[in-house]
């Protein structure tokens, strides 16, 4: 559920000829059952693969695990994880220029018309939730609290009962400093394990 890392970490030169593929399989690997891949283009099917060794390395990182045992003990159960990339999100969103040569505001424009040009290849689910995130542009509302509780709300009404997604905010607010700095620390070595 991280979208902006993902679609931060598709490349860091977005002039490459397989930028436009890489990032439209970061975009839509999670809807991307394994079977599948192969359905896609060589650049696309990269970008998928990107995005899910870019979340084993995230699952496994002590520093992500140190946040989802926080997370857990605030209620978050198994979807502690899932809690954990949105929460990533909004402190990469809040701090997008230190990361990024483009401000956060012109690089969801270009992502989303760049997305919007390739929705042909989206899978079905992709489809539906994409004329959603541009038009109440999720990316750049990350930057806010009150945008990761709306996106937290929207993840739990997709999740089991009592998932506690919909009240994460609460935690976020109460323990900021402390997601923020496993944020920190754990960020460049994700971006430096993308982009090696």
């Amino acid at each position: 559920m991280n979208f902006l890392a993902h679609l931060l970490l598709a490349g860091p030169d977005a002039t490459a000829p397989a930028y436009a593929g890489h990032l439209l399989g970061q975009f839509i690997a999670d809807s991307v059952p394994g079977r599948q891949l192969e359905r896609y283009p060589a650049d696309v099917q990269a970008g998928i693969r990107m995005h899910r060794a870019i979340d084993t390395f995230t699952d496994q990182h002590p520093v992500v695990r140190r946040s989802t045992a926080r997370l857990r003990a605030a209620g978050a159960g198994k979807y502690a994880g899932v809690v954990s990339d949105v929460f990533y999100d909004h402190f990469l969103a809040a701090s997008f220029q230190e990361f990024s040569a483009e401000s956060l505001p012109d690089f969801t424009q270009r992502v989303y018309g760049l997305l919007a040009s390739r929705a042909a290849g989206f899978p079905a689910p992709v489809q539906r939730f994409f004329p959603y995130l541009v038009q109440q542009n999720w990316l750049l509302g990350y930057a806010e609290i009150a945008g990761i509780e709306r996106a937290l709300q929207g993840l739990s009404r997709r999740a089991s009962p009592g998932s506690g997604m919909e009240t994460a905010g609460a935690e976020l607010r109460r323990n900021y400093a402390a997601y923020e700095d496993d944020f920190r620390a754990f960020f460049p070595e994700l971006r430096a394990f993308a982009w090696q």
